[in-house]
């Protein structure tokens, strides 16, 4: 086991609390969920799990701040790439956004488990602070999609909210889990090819259009 330091600053807390929140995204990223737990988290920081309990108490808790990170950087690209005042095409819209989606495939695997899974896991208090930073975050984006498709913010909310559901499922099953492609493996089955940029880009061109033509 590598040398342990505890922190004593607010600095040295920071640096531990990123290092756990680096080790639990690597794990996410190549492990089945069910196989992440405390334990195989402390091992691949190479510390004590008493140590590791020094700072968090489930791996839900630690999920959710790098899903928070991760939600952060994404609306930070939208509202980047979507100036108000833009009169940017609905087509132009579609491209960019679905980009943006693209390059965030990894945020879209987190919201796929925030409800079902980490959301039930966690103490009210970090939730409701992931909470507000959604809704600030969601409201902030919610406002420029309505004026740029001239839309009321009822609209524009469920639009993007619509977006978040399907590409978090797209994401998720473009995930190579190496249980399933056994399973599959098994039953002779290959699974459809998907195109998650193309996918995602027809789907909001669909939604706006569906959306545009409601009264």
């Amino acid at each position: 086991m590598s040398d342990y330091i505890r922190a004593r600053s607010d600095d040295q807390k920071e640096e531990r609390l990123n290092q756990i929140k680096a080790a639990t995204a690597e794990l996410f990223e190549h492990c089945p969920f069910n196989e992440i737990t405390l334990s195989t988290i402390s091992e691949k920081l190479d510390w004590s799990r008493a140590n590791l309990y020094k700072y968090v108490t489930t791996k839900e808790e630690i999920i959710l701040e790098i899903a928070s990170d991760k939600m952060t950087a994404y609306y930070t690209s939208l509202m980047a790439a979507f100036p108000k005042g833009n009169n940017f095409s609905t087509e132009v819209i579609a491209e960019v956004w679905a980009g943006i989606v693209n390059a965030h495939q990894d945020y879209m695997r987190y919201v796929s488990y925030l409800n079902p899974v980490i959301e039930t896991n966690v103490t009210v208090e970090r939730l409701a602070i992931f909470k507000k930073k959604f809704y600030d975050l969601s409201h902030d984006f919610r406002d420029i999609l309505a004026l740029m498709l001239d839309i009321s913010a009822e609209k524009a909310d469920k639009l993007q909210l619509d977006l978040l559901m399907y590409a978090s499922a797209k994401a998720s099953t473009c995930y190579n889990n190496p249980l399933v492609q056994e399973a599959l493996k098994q039953i002779n089955i290959t699974p459809r090819k998907m195109d998650f940029y193309k996918e995602v880009k027809e789907f909001i061109l669909m939604e706006i259009s569906w959306i545009k033509s409601t009264v």
